[in-house]
């Protein structure tokens, strides 16, 4: 996987302050899956990902196959790589949904936030 340029600062702030973010991953075939819309926060000068439903969600299954895909948020369309990411990172990118998304009801919050769903955390990386 090689990236060909990290993230603009005018990417991160659009896709960081962007509501949501529609993904596809790329099948074996090449081809695009059909889009599905997630949160997204932004941490530092990295964009990060995670299934609410943890791994067994079709969307992050379909991460799996090549770990590369597209996606959209904040006027932003970006090829990325899929980098799966644990330990520490999992407790700042939980501080971060908190943060964007805290006004949505606590058990929701606990379910982007839940060991569940940080197993499926996720960097985006520009390809």
């Amino acid at each position: 996987m090689t990236t060909t340029a990290p993230w603009t600062d005018d990417e991160l702030d659009r896709v960081g302050a962007a509501e949501e973010l529609d993904v596809a991953s790329r099948r074996p075939d090449g081809k695009l899956s059909s889009r599905r819309t997630i949160w997204v926060v932004r941490v530092g000068d990295d964009i990060y990902v995670r299934s609410v439903n943890g791994p067994t969600s079709a969307w992050f299954r379909g991460t799996r196959v090549r770990h590369e895909g597209r996606v959209e948020a904040g006027g932003v369309e970006k090829d990325v790589a899929f980098e799966d990411v644990d330990g520490e990172i999992n407790d700042v990118v939980d501080a971060a949904y908190r943060s964007k998304y805290g006004r949505y009801s606590a058990h929701t919050i606990q379910r982007i936030t839940s060991s569940t769903a940080g197993s499926t955390t996720m960097r985006l990386l520009p390809r």
